[in-house]
């Protein structure tokens, strides 16, 4: 059981503990965007901050040291004088951390490069192997100017395999560490033309989590739909029944039960707030064949908490979840989903929440 929650937020970093509820314990960057943060295994921590003008920096702070210290951010090379790639080849936002082996880290970003830093954090190198694909020249960005990784699923066991998603470009596997790459299919985006469609190289997946007990299996929050993998995201296939909406940005799977999934869904593309102003959360216990629709202990009305990607997470015991939304609100379950409380604090609005082991 996990007592300890980083909540990356516009504005600073927030650590929660729980002490019979959960509070504020510590406060970082007060003041400054934090857009992602990764718990380290060694008991460290990796945060990144989006400072507009001045770009993004990368912190880490070590194991039983309460003090914070720059280290490199990820850096693309120059580009070539006669490519005609729209997208630029600079860093626009650090998107998601992930951890692989040992001290191993992976980062997914705008404009959709993914690197790797084999120190945690202290040095980057792009994957060039994703980068160089010719299909990359066609992805564009989903909300975003540019496409930006947002999920990198590592096989826990065996972290030479890889998932990730590009926003506007696909889900794409690895089995070796990123030498080669091959897109998954079967997803649908509708709103492309009829044409384009079932193209797997323009599919807008807004994330994708793998069950750490049943790595084949992968479920992904996508841009017009949900859609499940039971074999490591090589294919996919829509899950029609959630409800109120199939729409939203988070998702959690369950680290012991594949078949079991969290999902926290808003009206539409147009319209991105909850269904009837009521801030629910989606379940499903069989593998989305059915879904419950969880509302104890969130709010029922005029409620417009928007929950992005990164802002749903789930501890390695399966029972605590947490979300945060983007009006600042933060709520807590202890029972799987079944009821959810929220601290007596307002935090700025979250992107992102991540419970350390």
């Amino acid at each position: 059981m996990s007592d300890h929650l980083y909540v990356g937020t516009r504005k600073g970093l927030f650590e929660l503990r729980r002490n019979g509820g959960w509070d504020v314990a510590n406060v970082s960057f007060l003041g400054d965007p934090v857009c992602a943060v990764l718990p380290l295994a060694d008991g460290g921590a990796l945060a990144a901050l989006d400072l507009g003008h001045f770009g993004n920096k990368l912190w880490r702070r070590d194991a039983g040291d309460g003090d914070w210290r720059e280290v490199a951010v990820p850096v693309y090379p120059e580009k070539p004088a006669d490519d005609d790639d729209k997208n630029s080849w600079s860093l626009e936002l650090l998107w998601c951390l992930e951890a692989g082996a040992g001290d191993a880290v992976w980062a997914g970003t705008i404009p959709g490069g993914l690197f790797h830093s084999p120190d945690g954090g202290e040095s980057w190198h792009l994957v060039r192997s994703l980068w160089d694909r010719p299909e990359r020249k066609e992805m564009f960005g989903g909300g975003f100017d540019q496409p930006g990784i947002h999920s990198v699923a590592v096989d826990p066991r065996d972290s030479n395999r890889l998932l990730l998603d590009i926003s506007c470009g696909g889900a794409w596997l690895s089995d070796d560490a990123g030498k080669s790459w091959r897109l998954g299919h079967g997803m649908t985006n509708r709103y492309m033309p009829p044409e384009r469609r079932d193209d797997p190289v323009i599919q807008d997946a807004h994330r994708i989590v793998r069950c750490p007990a049943a790595p084949e299996v992968c479920w992904c929050q996508h841009h017009d739909t949900v859609f499940r993998s039971t074999d490591g995201g090589e294919t996919w296939a829509e899950v029609p029944a959630v409800q109120p909406s199939t729409f939203g940005f988070a998702v959690a799977v369950h680290p012991q039960d594949p078949d079991t999934a969290w999902f926290v869904p808003a009206v539409k593309d147009e319209c991105r707030v909850p269904v009837d102003g009521k801030v629910v959360v989606a379940r499903t216990r069989d593998g989305g064949k059915n879904f419950d629709v969880l509302t104890d202990g969130l709010p029922q009305r005029h409620a417009y908490d928007l929950v992005l990607r990164h802002a749903l997470d789930i501890d390695e015991t399966g029972a605590t979840l947490a979300f945060g939304s983007t009006s600042g609100g933060l709520w807590f379950s202890e029972d799987g989903g079944n009821s959810w409380s929220a601290p007596d604090i307002r935090l700025p609005p979250v992107a992102c929440v991540r419970f350390a082991d």
